[in-house]
């Protein structure tokens, strides 16, 4: 009989139960005791629904507060000296310190640096090395859970990031291969883990591994076989998982490594599959995930079964079936989607649903004519979505093919552009703005939503979104900021709001997914063909140019974020969908600019976050990536100032496709890693404006002008004075007003403090 297990589980419980509970923790609403129940409920909820869908090995060791690697850090001692906790510090409120920069209790430190969790959307906390590293085992966190599991009754597999791919997602002074100096310090700790997993009576242990998607030189590859070598004396039964892509040039690594089971990619590598299982040891377990644990569309079950036909009778019971990832990046539970569109929720499955359709791939490959019925219905879904008159639009298809080069050309180069734009922005050196959202307080939300359930009419709608737009308007104008936004409070998200305009997209009311910590967002669906059928921000933005002589920037989110950040759709290519996005939201662009808005900021936060683990591919995506942001942005006049923004994403290694987007300025997050980002100039002029971010707003703490001073003189060693502008690293919607006036006035400060140093008056 053929096996199943999962990978990981959502955390955040179908109703951000997770979220709230977090956030009442750090308003110190309740107290850690009542925390750690709430994370209890959720465990064992979760554990419940994976045993339900008939999961015969349960995950355990994928629950996290805020991040499973930071968790690992703490669990390994891997605790950097600025946050060494005192005495009576718990391990829960070292790790918010380390995330947040604070916890409920202790001063404020600088927070470690986030990043984006390979190619996904997910965050993880980087861990910080040195070259005298010590690692230890300090936490008993994932002990106990696998005792709450056992007691609870069910068949544990502990869950753990690799000691390898921990390693690589950490940095620490020096080369990638630095990091595996340390590597024989890391092990032992491993070894203690794993040997406490085996006298509690764990039988499978998976370590997770997805850096073997990447390349890898060969001192990594190396260092695979002898590490290996050396766990496998502590636990006889490790599985080794990748994920997120192909194994290709790593596939003898993971194949030569003396352990009992491997996980390989079905869904984006499949043709490993018989590669993977004729090479594989007379006794060793081969783990296929054949569901899509990163999308939202229903399994076809012929090509799922098609995948591992021909290797089961071969592999019998060593043949396991899985999602082909954690579950982490998809919502919970399709069931409390009440109000969706009943045609487009017969043809997506959510987590729980995943896991039902992966017992259905089980029996089917046990005994298919059981389950006859179940597939058919399966089957006539697939078919149903394809053949659909919702997903295809001729007129979107015209548009797409009539796309030429002068779509993606600005009239002029950037050198004569911006002598038009600073002619008639008259802007001071160093001038001063911000990413775009400002705080969306209770009051802000509960009138969205209750404009949504029908309790609010449009007239009192439009009201409190003026309202808070004013409010806004006049805090930028008392704290001094030369180029003013309206602050966004008609935005739920920066996504989701778009895609509500736009034809081809479908919304869920509980598609939460964890982007970091506390923070949720609920990507939106594209179905179908996509198109703009009216103008979607201009009244807001023409109100607050109404409210003031300083320029208001136009705010939109770019082609690739919105694609990048949606579940998208499987049965065209990722780069004709973005370009439609282009197109719909380029008449966008141009009715800004029409209504007199002539500084506009298109997003694309999320640029780096698609492009492929391996490098061979980059140059394919990044060209239609770049491609579709210049079809947006370029139709404007030469004096119409275009802005992009990015954040939380290593771009030194792509900074010539960033300026390849031609946008006029980029307002870029630095500040989390100390400017380290701009060693990118030293060896690449880039030619046009820039904003690095002088504070980081994913932390409560507020930053001190004089440290702002000494990033942007920082900066100013690699771009000259008069192409920096002064912002935040990324948007100010999750912080406080009181957070945000202080942290904005130091900004400002700093900005006209920089203006004197350089014998520049301010006003």
């Amino acid at each position: 009989m053929t096996v199943t297990h999962n990978l990981g589980y959502p955390r955040i419980g179908v109703q951000r139960e997770l979220k709230k509970a977090l956030e009442s923790y750090w308003r110190e609403d309740i107290d850690a005791a009542q925390l750690e129940e709430l994370g209890r409920i959720l465990r064992s909820r979760h554990w419940q629904q994976q045993a339900d869908a008939g999961v015969d090995w349960i995950p355990v060791g994928d629950f996290s507060f805020y991040d499973h690697i930071l968790d690992w850090s703490v669990t390994l001692g891997a605790i950097p000296e600025r946050f060494v906790p005192g005495a009576d510090e718990t391990a829960l409120d070292t790790c918010f310190r380390m995330a947040r920069g604070r916890a409920p209790s202790g001063e404020p430190v600088t927070a470690c640096e986030m990043t984006k969790w390979f190619d996904s959307n997910y965050h993880y906390i980087v861990p910080e090395f040195s070259g005298a590293q010590d690692f230890r085992l300090s936490s008993d966190r994932l002990f106990d859970q696998v005792a709450e599991a056992q007691a609870l009754g069910y068949r544990v597999k502990a869950v753990i990031p690799g000691p390898l791919t921990y390693l690589w997602l950490g940095k620490m002074p020096g080369t990638d291969s630095d990091k595996l100096r340390v590597l024989d310090r890391l092990l032992p700790v491993y070894v203690q883990i794993l040997a406490r997993l085996k006298a509690q009576g764990v039988q499978w242990v998976q370590l997770d591994e997805p850096i073997l998607s990447l390349d890898l030189s060969a001192d990594w590859k190396t260092a695979f076989s002898a590490a290996y070598r050396y766990l496998s004396t502590a636990h006889s039964n490790l599985l080794v998982a990748n994920y997120f892509g192909g194994l290709e040039d790593n596939l003898t690594v993971l194949l030569n490594l003396p352990v009992a089971g491997i996980h390989i990619d079905g869904v984006r590598a499949p043709q490993e599959i018989a590669a993977v299982a004729q090479r594989l040891g007379a006794t060793q377990i081969l783990s296929c995930g054949i569901i899509d644990g990163r999308n939202i569309w229903r399994t076809d079950p012929d090509a799922a079964l098609g995948k591992v036909r021909a290797v089961a009778d071969q592999l019998g019971e060593r043949l396991w079936l899985a999602p082909n990832c954690s579950l982490l990046h998809v919502p919970v539970d399709l069931d409390s989607e009440e109000h969706l569109d009943p045609e487009i929720v017969s043809w997506l499955a959510f987590a729980k649903q995943k896991l039902a359709e992966l017992h259905l791939l089980r029996q089917a490959l046990d005994n298919q004519d059981a389950v006859a019925g179940e597939l058919f219905l399966l089957r006539a879904a697939i078919v149903a979505r394809s053949q659909s008159a919702r997903i295809h639009q001729p007129e979107v298809q015209r548009r797409i093919a009539g796309v030429d080069a002068e779509y993606a050309r600005r009239k002029a180069g950037f050198a004569e552009r911006i002598v038009l734009q600073r002619d008639w922005l008259k802007l001071p050196l160093f001038p001063t703005t911000t990413i775009g959202s400002f705080p969306q307080t209770p009051e802000i939300r509960a009138v969205r939503r209750r404009y949504k359930n029908g309790e609010v009419g449009e007239i009192a709608y439009r009201q409190a979104m003026r309202a808070e737009i004013a409010r806004v308007i006049d805090a930028q104008e008392k704290l001094g900021l030369d180029v003013l936004v309206h602050g966004e409070p008609e935005r739920n998200d920066m996504v989701e709001y778009f895609g509500e305009q736009l034809q081809g997209f479908a919304f869920t009311a509980n598609g939460w997914v964890q982007s970091y910590g506390s923070r949720c967002v609920k990507p939106p669906i594209i179905y179908g063909d996509v198109s703009r059928p009216r103008a979607i921000t201009v009244e807001w933005i023409n109100y607050a140019q109404s409210l003031t002589a300083k320029p208001v920037k136009g705010m939109l989110t770019g082609p690739v974020t919105i694609l990048n950040w949606s579940f998208v759709r499987d049965d065209v290519p990722r780069a004709d969908t973005c370009l439609q996005i282009a197109l719909a939201l380029r008449d966008e662009v141009l009715d800004l600019e029409k209504s007199g808005v002539h500084i506009i900021q298109i997003d694309e936060a999320a640029l780096r976050e698609g492009l492929p683990l391996r490098r061979k591919h980059w140059a394919d995506y990044l060209h239609w990536a770049v491609h579709a942001f210049k079809v947006m942005a370029s139709g404007v006049a030469d004096a119409t100032q275009i802005h992009t923004h990015m954040c939380y994403s290593n771009f030194n290694d792509i900074i010539a496709w960033i300026a390849a987007m031609d946008a006029d300025v980029i307002t870029i997050e630095t500040s989390h890693s100390r400017m380290e980002l701009l060693g990118a100039f030293e060896n690449f002029a880039y030619p046009n404006d820039i904003g690095p971010g002088v504070y980081d707003i994913h932390s409560p703490n507020i930053p001190g002008t004089d440290a702002m001073v000494a990033l942007l003189e920082e900066a100013a060693r690699y771009i000259p004075q008069d192409r920096l502008w002064v912002n935040p690293d990324c948007g100010l919607k999750t912080r406080a007003w009181p957070e945000v006036e202080s942290a904005l006035e130091k900004m400002v400060a700093a900005a006209k403090r920089l203006r004197e140093k350089n014998g520049v008056l301010t006003a």
